[in-house]
C-alpha cells in the first residue's frame, strides 16, 4: 500500500479540479496511452451534483446471482471495513461486478453509510446500485452502472486484489479520481505534479475560452487565440517531460 504522497494544499486542489481536467495534465507527463487510465461509458455518477472525490482504492470482487459455496467468499462488513484501515485515507471502495450482466445492486443505504462513516469518501461498482434517493440524502459519492431493485445472494470472493471496472484496471492502493465526468487513475509517480500543474493547465485553456466571451469574436482572432494556447500547452508539457526526466 502507498504512503500519503500529496500534502494537503495538493489534496485541496484535486478536490476541487475536475476529471477531464485531470486526465489532461496526466497526459502532459507521456507517461501512458492517451487513450488508457479511465473508466469507459458503463460507469455513470448517481450524483453528478457531488464534488470530486480522490483517494486510494480498496477494491473488491462481488457475486449476487447465486449463493456463496462454502469458503468462497469473504468475510462480511464489519471484517472489509477492519481490513481497510491499512490503506491510507481518504479511501475510495471499487467492486467488480463478477455477474455479467449485474443481477443484484452491490450496494445501498446501510452499505454506503457504513464506509461513509468509517473515512471513505465514494464508492465505485461496475455493477447496480439502490436505495438511490436515501443514499442521495447521505451525500455520498456513488458509481455505478445501472440501478437494480434487491441485493441478491451477495458475497464477495475476494478483497484487495486486482480489479477491471468499466475498462479501467484498477490496483489495490491505486489513486483515484472521479466524478461526473468519470473516473481516472492518478499514476503514483506524478500525482504530486499532476496538482501542481492543474491551475496552469486551466489557465491555458483560458486564454481560448476568455476570447470567446468577447463581444465581437472573429476567426481570425479565434485562431491566435488558440495558437497561444496551444504554445502554452506545449510548454507545459516541455516543463512536465522534464520534471520526470529530474526525477530519473
Amino acid at each position: 500500500m502507498p504512503e500519503p504522497i500529496l500534502t494537503p494544499d495538493q489534496w485541496a486542489t484535486l478536490r476541487k479540479v475536475d476529471s477531464p481536467t485531470v486526465a489532461n495534465v496526466i497526459e502532459l507527463f507521456n507517461v501512458r496511452s492517451c487513450a488508457a487510465g479511465y473508466t469507459n461509458l458503463r460507469l455513470k455518477a448517481l450524483y453528478p451534483e457531488l464534488p470530486p472525490a480522490v483517494g486510494y482504492a480498496v477494491t473488491l470482487t462481488f457475486r449476487a446471482a447465486y449463493p456463496a459455496e462454502s469458503g468462497n467468499s469473504y468475510s462480511g462488513m464489519p471484517q472489509i471495513i477492519a481490513d481497510s484501515m491499512s490503506t491510507p485515507e481518504p479511501r475510495i471502495v471499487i467492486f467488480q461486478d463478477l455477474d455479467e450482466p449485474p443481477q443484484a445492486a452491490t450496494y445501498g443505504e446501510v452499505m454506503a453509510a457504513s464506509f461513509q462513516r468509517f473515512g471513505f469518501v465514494g464508492l465505485i461498482t461496475s455493477g447496480a446500485a439502490r436505495d438511490v434517493e436515501e443514499v442521495r440524502r447521505l451525500r455520498f459519492p456513488c458509481w455505478a452502472s445501472s440501478v437494480i431493485v434487491s441485493h441478491g445472494c451477495l458475497h464477495f470472493p475476494d478483497f484487495n486484489v486486482p480489479i477491471t471496472v468499466g475498462g479501467l484496471r484498477v490496483r489495490p492502493g491505486d489513486l483515484l479520481h472521479a466524478d461526473a465526468n468519470g473516473i481516472v487513475n492518478i499514476p503514483h509517480s506524478i500525482a504530486a505534479a499532476v496538482a501542481e500543474f492543474c491551475e496552469p493547465f486551466m489557465e491555458a485553456e483560458r486564454i481560448a475560452l476568455d476570447y470567446l466571451r468577447t463581444p465581437q469574436p472573429t476567426v481570425d482572432g479565434y485562431r491566435e487565440a488558440m495558437a497561444r494556447f496551444k504554445r502554452r500547452i506545449a510548454e507545459l508539457r516541455e516543463k512536465a517531460e522534464a520534471s520526470m526526466r529530474t526525477r530519473s
